[in-house]
């Protein structure tokens, strides 16, 4: 893995002339919209670069952009990976190593989600605080290597606290409406049933999601603080559950993207 970290690394540099990102993003399911915010200088197709995996969701463009935002440059990915597309969690989790060897100092994610919350209602952001990971593999599962972090690390404190004040005050400042609650991964792509979701809120859910936590463990491996938000596309109260499709998901999430693109980019010019 770190000859293909390395290797991946140097063509990115070579291909962008050395382009030095200060901030990554992973942008989720239906929010792509923040790419049109970007002064894009580059833009890598996921199937031209060495080793990446290549994503099969069609929601997802896959696309690496590199390019200035509020000021800052980033990179981001239009496209991210999960592991009910049969990727392995060292593949999902392997852009975030290429963009740390890149030079981002920080980390920011998106994702969409289901509610579990009865306080939250579908088109509400949620900041993540904490999460429950009920993936079934951990991408820190193998050989550790020690040039990237220690080999038990430490999840006490997954999301920067002075990223989620910052985001807190902005969304206070520009009348958005957030949470700040607990996100819980699984593995998908099906939807949950009554009892799932019951069983989530149990233990400690606000929302539900198929995505993020594998990322945000491998960036705390790497020393790498992470600002993670969460777009509420769907209601999964047990009493009231309706079917829903993936269009509608998708709809919902593009709806509430605004104000998700506002956060990120007034925290990012902040930082």
């Amino acid at each position: 893995m770190s000859d293909q970290i390395n290797n991946t690394t140097e063509y990115i540099q070579r291909v962008t002339q050395n382009f030095q990102p200060q901030y990554g993003i992973i942008l989720g399911t239906g929010l792509g919209g923040l790419v049109k915010e970007i002064e894009i200088e580059y833009e890598l197709l996921y199937s031209m670069i060495p080793d990446f995996p290549i994503a099969t969701v069609e929601f997802h463009t896959g696309k690496l952009i590199f390019g200035t935002l509020s000021g800052k440059k980033v990179v981001a990915m239009s496209g991210r990976f999960h592991y009910y597309e049969g990727h392995s969690m060292h593949q999902i989790t392997f852009p975030v190593r290429v963009m740390k060897m890149l030079g981002i100092e920080r980390l920011f994610i998106s994702n969409a989600c289901g509610c579990l919350n009865p306080d939250y209602r579908k088109g509400d952001l949620m900041i993540i605080d904490d999460h429950i990971n009920l993936q079934p593999a951990n991408p820190l599962v193998g050989r550790n290597y020690e040039q990237f972090g220690p080999r038990f690390p430490d999840m006490s404190r997954p999301y920067d606290p002075e990223m989620i004040r910052l985001a807190q005050e902005i969304a206070k400042a520009e009348n958005i409406t957030t949470h700040t609650g607990v996100y819980v991964s699984v593995t998908g792509p099906n939807l949950e049933t009554r009892a799932e979701y019951r069983y989530l809120r149990l233990i400690g859910g606000d929302v539900v999601g198929m995505s993020t936590v594998p990322e945000v463990i491998v960036a705390n491996h790497m020393s790498l603080p992470v600002f993670a938000v969460s777009v509420i596309t769907d209601e999964g109260f047990p009493e009231t559950l309706k079917p829903v499709s993936v269009t509608e998901i998708v709809e919902v999430a593009k709806a509430s993207e605004p104000k998700m693109t506002l956060i990120m980019k007034e925290l990012i010019a902040k930082l």
